[in-house]
């Protein structure tokens, strides 16, 4: 089976297909385009198609981006997504930034525990903590440095940061973490290769924006730590 990946939660605009079977990236275009995903969206997936030798009739599934990220970069590649699995009737699989942020911080860490950050400007930060094995270990949210400091004290020293927040994480500590990327999301590998694995109830992906344009989030709660049962 083959499986069409989308990213447009960023500046870039990025676009995969993967072989599932074999397990190989066939094609990738990843290029950082600034804003306009909406009106070029489309060429990116028609040349990596091209570059794969692979015909769009062929895509058996679709992994998407869902955020958190730009609102109007979420909206644009989980719309297109959602087009392309009715058109072919095949699944669509949402996948977060943070959890692709993670996905790429094990490949370079392995065997460690990941908070997943993602400077959300506003002085509020996208995080995320997740365990050894890439399980969740806290609920995706926005939240402020201070809260990560304090979730940080009860965590484990060999922690690895990843995402456009870990400088920020870093600047405020005495003893710094390693830092497997400093982008705003994943690569596109990372998202066709967790799309693949994830399993589809059927329902459509939505959008994962974690804060309203001009709404005041929620805080204080999103970075505890799991208590096991």
């Amino acid at each position: 089976m083959k499986l069409l990946a989308l990213d447009t939660a960023s500046t870039r605009c990025s676009v995969a297909v993967l072989d599932v079977e074999t397990g190989t990236v066939l094609a990738a275009t990843s290029e950082d385009i600034g804003k306009g995903h909406a009106e070029r969206l489309m060429a990116f997936i028609e040349q990596t198609l091209k570059h794969a030798a692979v015909s769009i009739s062929a895509i058996g599934k679709i992994a998407v981006s869902i955020g958190p990220g730009s609102f109007t970069g979420v909206r644009v590649g989980v719309s297109t997504a959602r087009g392309f699995g009715l058109a072919l009737q095949c699944p669509v699989a949402g996948v977060s930034t943070l959890e692709a942020l993670a996905f790429d911080a094990r490949r370079a860490f392995p065997g460690r525990p990941v908070l997943a950050i993602i400077d959300a400007r506003r002085d509020e930060i996208y995080a995320q903590f997740f365990a050894p094995d890439g399980s969740a270990d806290s609920a995706p949210g926005v939240t402020t440095l201070p809260e990560v400091f304090s979730a940080l004290s009860e965590r484990p020293g060999d922690l690895v940061l990843s995402g456009s927040g870990a400088a920020l994480v870093n600047d405020g500590m005495e003893h710094k973490l390693d830092v497997a990327v400093t982008t705003s999301t994943g690569t596109i590998e990372a998202f066709a290769r967790l799309g693949a694995l994830r399993a589809v109830d059927g329902e459509a992906p939505k959008p994962l924006y974690l804060r309203g344009l001009d709404v005041k989030p929620q805080q204080g709660f999103v970075l505890r730590r799991k208590v096991s049962e």
